[in-house]
């Protein structure tokens, strides 16, 4: 892709339309918003307490196996169906295949990433409100007790949670008002360069405390024995959770990453694209985790608190550093700036769907969502106070029940419907994706891979979502 592509003319109307089309300025835009989209809260957040609860660096190999084989290939066929119809999803699938069998599949997208915004606006506002609470310094010197009841504190304020919520909406869409070049592209790209030299200064100061070099061993030096603490069954947990890492981290199944395939040319192939994004995704992932294991080892905190690690074990162990509510409030700039990046990805998301879709202009867009996502986030922000009550056996609260609908069901058949497009004759076709994959500059899609695409990613998806549902079904049935 040029480094500096030309923006297409504006249609008289003001609508945009495939000769109008906004494209990223630059190669480097593109890959910094796609991987801003797949880096978040799965990463600077669950991939380090996972890692912590399963045993560390032998996990993190898994994880990284499953990236390879799960991951990339499905995000390169997101990125085919996008760059190939020059649509969202809202109508890549009528355009690639008029035959309409597909047509059912163009509001996945959408209600995917509008449901995941219900509940991921909520937690972006936990992040970016303890950005102030952090460098007050109300954590030096705290305990876990006080560590705890600030956080729950928090969460039992609706007000607090709901005001939060709306400057997390708010902070999004008025980026992605501004338009995909001087809105989404050049805030994402200041974004995510902030983003890389804060968790640099972080890693430095985490790896160069008393006692970190306990907490490295752990977390990068494999010790397959912890996959076995309990026999097979806790290697069989961790197979599981590094498959759902892998696979969920990349925010594929719901054309999170097919919108941004959609605003690239094609001067560059799409496999090389998505090594790029995936490597950028990982590595905030792995330092992550460099920041937080030596931090925890270095102040003798347990790894494997889970999700609280960050929200209560953290801040413990940054109030007992010298200068921790420095170190503190930079931490939580760094989250804020993660799980912002994917808030304004997946807005930029349903704008461009809207737009597709409905044929509004980008400002209707804008406004049309915001208030519809800002509505729909509200239950998720009362479920931890006021909607308390609202929970469903062996799924939890809103919050969790959210979650489990995108992260247990939409992600998985999602991507399955992606790979069953571009594999099959009923769909879109193995060498339609093929030769769209392939145009470009860079590294070529490898064929011999097709049967693994036809036959062992589905089944390997068809996995995920039935051991999703295992032990819940379990608890339903009353057998656990």
């Amino acid at each position: 892709m040029a480094e500096n592509a030309p923006k297409a003319p504006v249609a008289a109307s003001g609508k945009e339309t495939p000769a109008s089309r906004e494209h990223f300025a630059s190669r480097l835009g593109f890959i910094l918003i796609s991987a801003g989209c797949a880096i978040g809260l799965g990463n600077v957040w669950r991939f380090p307490y996972i890692t912590g609860e399963y045993g560390g660096a032998a996990f993190v190999l898994l994880y990284l196996v499953f990236l390879v084989i799960l991951g990339m290939p499905v995000m390169v066929m997101e990125f085919a169906v996008g760059r190939a119809s020059q649509r969202s999803a809202a109508q890549a699938f009528d355009k690639l295949q008029p035959n309409g069998k597909w047509h059912w599949f163009s509001w996945w997208g959408y209600i995917g990433c509008m449901i995941l915004m219900m509940f991921y606006t909520t937690v972006c506002g936990w992040m970016i409100s303890y950005v102030p609470q952090m460098a007050s310094g109300m954590f030096n010197g705290a305990d876990a007790a006080f560590a705890g009841a600030a956080f729950s504190g928090m969460l039992e304020n609706p007000a607090w949670l709901v005001g939060w919520m709306v400057v997390a909406v708010v902070i999004g869409f008025l980026v992605c008002s501004l338009g995909l070049q001087k809105g989404v592209e050049r805030v994402t790209k200041v974004m995510m360069a902030t983003l890389f030299v804060v968790m640099i200064a972080l890693c430095i100061r985490a790896v160069t405390l008393p006692g970190a070099a306990e907490g490295i061993a752990f977390y990068l030096v494999p010790d397959f024995g912890r996959l076995f603490a309990d026999g097979w069954s806790t290697f069989g947990d961790a197979v599981y959770a590094a498959m759902g890492q892998a696979f969920f981290s990349l925010s594929l199944g719901i054309a999170a990453m097919e919108i941004f395939g959609s605003r690239i040319g094609r001067q560059r192939s799409l496999t090389g694209e998505a090594v790029s994004v995936t490597a950028l995704n990982t590595v905030v992932a792995i330092l992550a985790g460099l920041i937080i294991f030596p931090a925890c080892f270095a102040y003798g905190v347990s790894p494997d608190q889970g999700p609280s690690l960050v929200f209560v074990t953290l801040p413990v162990v940054f109030g007992q550093m010298p200068l921790g509510n420095v170190w503190g409030c930079l931490f939580f700039v760094f989250m804020a700036f993660a799980s912002l990046s994917t808030v304004i990805a997946v807005f930029e998301n349903l704008i461009s769907w809207s737009m597709d879709k409905w044929g509004m202009m980008r400002s209707r867009a804008v406004i049309f969502n915001a208030v519809l996502v800002l509505v729909l986030s509200i239950p998720c922000a009362l479920g931890f106070n006021v909607l308390s009550g609202v929970t469903i056996p062996a799924i939890g609260d809103i919050q969790s029940i959210e979650d489990f609908i995108v992260s247990n069901n939409m992600l998985p058949l999602g991507s399955l419907a992606f790979v069953l497009f571009c594999t099959t004759r009923r769909g879109w076709g193995w060498e339609n994706f093929l030769a769209e994959a392939d145009q470009g500059e860079g590294v070529k899609f490898p064929r011999w891979t097709r049967l693994w695409l036809k036959y062992g990613i589905p089944a390997l998806i068809v996995v995920i979502f039935v051991l999703g549902y295992a032990p819940k079904v379990a608890i339903w049935l009353g057998l656990a």
